[in-house]
């Protein structure tokens, strides 16, 4: 009779007391979303919340700075501790309330990971072989960004681009959203703007604006004949697209709505249209 093998032991983790410790330098001030909207892209890092984001993050071949988490959890998530420790990066620590001090707020299910931002992906690299591309311009709402990348990662967008003044996909809150699926979808932020649009036109594809415009084509309508690469470009929550966006555009679709509603918040209207524009299969004859 094969004996059991035991579990690997759980590598030594730091023990840390809470705020003031240099080691936790990355997860002070977590709240202050202008500070980390700005500090973490300049120190190329991002933070992932959660064990089930971590270890998408992990899977998706992003590396760990530094793992913190609430030591009721640190034999449970063993084999993610050890996943960390193997790629060199330490393992922090402390109490739930010590956690907090550092951090600001009450840790989701009690781990929390600084990963090192990967680098940004050309944009003829986004785009080569591309059939569906999401464009968000300037929507500011970490939690609108963070669901249109889980609706793109679920109905099978190749891309999405963002605008300069578009909220960071890679900041916690939009991280969380999406379920860790912000690192399953090629993104890159698209410059000049909105010069930068038509540039998707040069790589083939028909780029069409969600907008209500006099001429929007209905969604419905325009399903009935898909083109094969199609980008399509969505504004901010409050305002809707910009003129200059809609210029750029090859045509509006708009989302035939009921009940005196205009349209919908750009996350869903992103889904929407997603669902409606998918590529089929070819037709069996």
């Amino acid at each position: 009779m094969t004996a059991l093998s035991e579990p690997s032991p759980v590598p030594p983790a730091e023990r840390v007391e809470g705020p003031g410790d240099p080691r936790l330098d990355d997860y002070a001030d977590l709240t202050d979303v202008a500070l980390r909207s700005r500090r973490e892209p300049a120190q190329g890092l991002y933070m992932a919340e959660s064990e089930k984001v971590i270890r998408r993050a992990l899977d998706a071949g992003h590396r760990a700075r530094s793992l913190l988490l609430s030591d009721r959890w640190l034999e449970p998530m063993a084999d993610l501790v050890r996943r960390v420790a193997a790629q060199g990066a330490p393992v922090y620590v402390g109490t739930p309330a010590a956690l907090q001090e550092v951090t600001g707020f009450n840790v989701h299910r009690g781990a929390i990971a600084a990963m090192h931002r990967p680098a940004a992906v050309p944009l003829d690299d986004l785009l080569a072989g591309a059939r569906r591309v999401v464009v968000l311009e300037d929507v500011v709402d970490h939690t609108n960004v963070g669901a249109v990348f889980r609706s793109a990662a679920g109905i099978g967008a190749d891309a999405v681009l963002v605008s300069p003044r578009c909220a960071d996909p890679l900041y916690r809150r939009a991280v969380r959203v999406s379920m860790g699926t912000v690192f399953q979808v090629p993104w890159g932020r698209l410059a000049p703007y909105p010069q930068g649009v038509g540039l998707l036109r040069d790589h083939g594809f028909v780029v069409a604006a969600l907008a209500l415009t006099p001429d929007a084509v209905p969604l419905d309508r325009f399903e009935e004949r898909l083109p094969e690469r199609l980008a399509l470009v969505l504004g901010t929550e409050g305002d809707g697209l910009s003129e200059a966006a809609i210029a750029q555009a090859d045509l509006a679709l708009r989302i035939p709505m009921l009940g005196g509603v205009d349209s919908l918040n750009v996350a869903a209207a992103a889904a929407v249209a997603l669902w409606a524009t998918r590529p089929r299969p070819p037709a069996e004859g």
